[in-house]
């Protein structure tokens, strides 16, 4: 892919990157530990006489490479993404067969896209309306070199389809092969917000759990969302797209 060539790599340094997720993924002990990295597969067979079923908690440690492993406090945020991996769940800079790890750039970026997809999962299945899956916010640190895409905004580039992914998985899959930590994107859900596809778990740091929400589906959008914290309900208004 020669066009690869032509895309800026960007220093991406942000403090307050969100990434919301299930409430259903619990963090995974493991990875939490504070062992090193390094000695997880001594860990793992150890406790594999006791508990057959921890490979399957962990998953494929083997797609991260040693040296791009995080463990402590906060890391199951981080690593899950790419030891729970599957062909039947690919997404825009992926087709299944590596992880990756979506962040964008504050709480609204997040949120507008994690409800695109959520809305799309009730529609293929014929959700009834009502609230649905909870969601938690995880607060996290993003420092990494970054292929760039961010100054294509609202620009007519494969990689930027709002509903394909084919282009965006083959650029992805040629610039990780050649050693890219990721991608930098603007939001196609959220205009005027940033995205960052990480290639490895050590791209992002500090994660914090912040809030949990829950969503509303009318039987055609996710129109409500819901701080179960605070009981606040907040509505969801279409965003008007970019003024050029």
């Amino acid at each position: 892919m020669s066009e690869t060539a032509e895309i800026p790599v960007s220093r991406v340094e942000w403090k307050g990157a969100v990434r919301i997720i299930r409430s259903a993924f619990p963090p995974i002990d493991l990875f939490e530990d504070v062992a090193d990295p390094a000695d997880w597969p001594l860990l793992i067979s150890a406790e594999q006489k006791t508990n057959p079923r921890i490979v399957a908690t962990i998953g494929n440690l083997d797609l991260v490479p040693i040296n791009r492993r995080v463990g402590g406090n906060g890391a199951s945020y981080l690593m899950a993404p790419f030891t729970h991996v599957s062909i039947d769940r690919p997404s825009r800079f992926t087709d299944g067969s590596y992880g990756v790890l979506y962040v964008g750039d504050r709480f609204e970026t997040a949120l507008f896209e994690t409800i695109h997809h959520h809305a799309r999962f009730m529609a293929r299945t014929r959700q009834a309306p009502g609230w649905t899956s909870q969601f938690r916010e995880i607060i996290m640190a993003v420092d990494a070199e970054l292929h760039d895409l961010r100054a294509l905004a609202g620009a007519p580039f494969p990689a930027l389809d709002s509903y394909s992914y084919a282009t965006s998985q083959a650029l992805a899959r040629h610039l990780r092969g050649a050693g890219s930590d990721g991608i930098a994107y603007p939001s196609i859900r959220h205009p005027g917000g940033e995205c960052v596809a990480l290639f490895y778990p050590d791209c992002a740091s500090n994660p914090s759990q912040g809030r949990h929400l829950d969503y509303h589906w009318d039987g055609q959008r996710v129109d409500l969302v819901r701080d179960a914290g605070s009981g606040a309900v907040f509505r969801i208004v279409d965003l008007p797209p970019d003024p050029d």
